[in-house]
């Protein structure tokens, strides 16, 4: 497989939310299903930094560092000799309208762009957008989540699924090595989820987080996506 985009992935807020399955039914694409934790469905508010990025090995001016902050949940697909674990978005907000219209007309991500802004130092990292915002108080590190643990569950899924219509998905896959975690010691969001991303998502506002994840994060590999088969 061809590496599409690279780049690093840095400083990682991950505010997890259980919802209901039937939540997300309608958005399942073809050839996938949600993947549980421990019979629990989630989904994960999730603000980072996109640093050092290049298309196909070529940087574009203007479109290197960016904010990115995208409401996302977690899906499987059952192969004869793997399970491919993954994730699929709800909505990705950027700052630069280049990359969102890309994103939507070329590859059907539902990529909007925003007014965004970030403030990360030592001991705090903030995102916001849209008149939102995600900030997470650090502790130390708390090392590589271990197997078949929440944080495991959240971190590591490698491939990316994008519904495309009531029987196409698009597939991809994403490499980075394993994240260490940082302690949250404290947490704020203020998020209009039914605003920014739907009537139906309208309750997670006034709803505490499952868990707030934090992951300085590494370089990573996006490779060039496929239409599903099989």
């Amino acid at each position: 497989m061809r590496k599409f985009l690279t780049a690093e992935w840095s400083d990682l807020i991950m505010a997890n939310y259980e919802v209901d399955p039937s939540l997300l039914a309608d958005r399942v694409p073809h050839g996938t299903e949600l993947d549980l934790h421990e019979g629990r469905c989630f989904v994960s508010l999730v603000g980072f930094m996109f640093l050092n990025t290049r298309v196909l090995g070529i940087p574009i001016p203007f479109h290197v560092n960016f904010e990115e902050v995208n409401l996302r949940f977690y899906l499987k697909r059952e192969m004869p000799d793997e399970t491919r674990r993954g994730v699929c978005f709800i909505k990705e907000s950027v700052p630069r309208s280049a990359i969102a219209f890309v994103a939507r007309t070329l590859y059907g991500e539902p990529y909007e762009a925003v007014p965004m802004s970030n403030d990360r130092s030592q001991g705090r990292v903030a995102y916001s957008w849209d008149r939102n915002d995600l900030v997470a108080m650090l502790g130390p590190s708390i090392g590589v989540p271990s197997a078949g643990s929440h944080g495991e569950f959240v971190i590591e899924h490698y491939w990316g699924y994008t519904k495309r219509s009531s029987d196409r998905t698009d597939e991809y896959k994403v490499e980075h090595p394993k994240w260490e975690l940082r302690d949250v010691e404290a947490n704020e969001i203020a998020v209009d989820f039914g605003r920014v991303y739907g009537s139906e998502f309208a309750p997670l506002s006034d709803l505490e987080p499952h868990s707030v994840l934090f992951a300085r994060g590494s370089e990573i590999a996006v490779y060039k996506g496929s239409k599903l088969s099989g």
